[in-house]
């Protein structure tokens, strides 16, 4: 069977009898996904690689324990959720605040500078008002808005329940919608 093809659940029984091919195809499915929310709650580049590295030897090392009680994708979320909240813990303890670089910069072979000019403009301030959020709330957000994932599974990898992740979400967008009233 084609590994791109493969469901989940086959790469992921692959992967914990030690076949690298189908753990890189894990990786290339859902990596990009994991960096996407850690950078966002992370704020720094090197830190989210570091994260990410680290979630991801531990899902190699995991793998044989996982019993598919939820799915691959929420699981591996739960990983980088874990990793994510230990590295912040960790620039609490050391109170060396990194600055935030965005990513997003001005396409100046776009079609329309302009408009990539202000696409930028949007992406910066929403970010902004993210990082403004405690990381319970952002990550609901970013694991709801940007990665697609159910209150149920944002529960698990969270490890709360249903119903504080719809009062995360609501207090997220709250603050979102205020924050980014210049924008409507």
């Amino acid at each position: 069977m084609n590994d791109e093809r493969s469901p989940d659940e086959v790469l992921a029984r692959r992967a914990a009898l030690g076949d690298r091919d189908a753990f890189t195809v894990i990786v290339d499915r859902h990596g990009p996904a994991l960096y996407r929310y850690a950078r966002r709650m992370l704020d720094d580049p090197y830190e989210t690689e570091d994260c990410l590295q680290e979630a991801l030897a531990a899902a190699w090392s995991a793998l044989p324990q996982f019993e598919g009680r939820s799915s691959l994708r929420t699981w591996l979320f739960a990983l980088t959720a874990h990793k994510v909240r230990s590295s912040q813990r960790r620039r609490i303890r050391t109170a060396l605040p990194l600055p935030f670089a965005p990513s997003e910069e001005v396409d100046t072979h776009a079609a329309d500078p302009e408009e990539s000019a202000v696409g930028a403009d949007l992406v910066t301030a929403l970010n902004a008002a993210l990082r403004e959020l405690p990381p319970g709330p952002r990550s609901t957000w970013l694991l709801r808005e940007v990665e697609g994932l159910t209150y149920d599974q944002i529960a698990e990898v969270s490890g709360t329940t249903s119903s504080t992740v719809r009062g995360q979400l609501h207090r997220a967008r709250a603050h979102l919608i205020q924050r980014m009233e210049a924008w409507r």
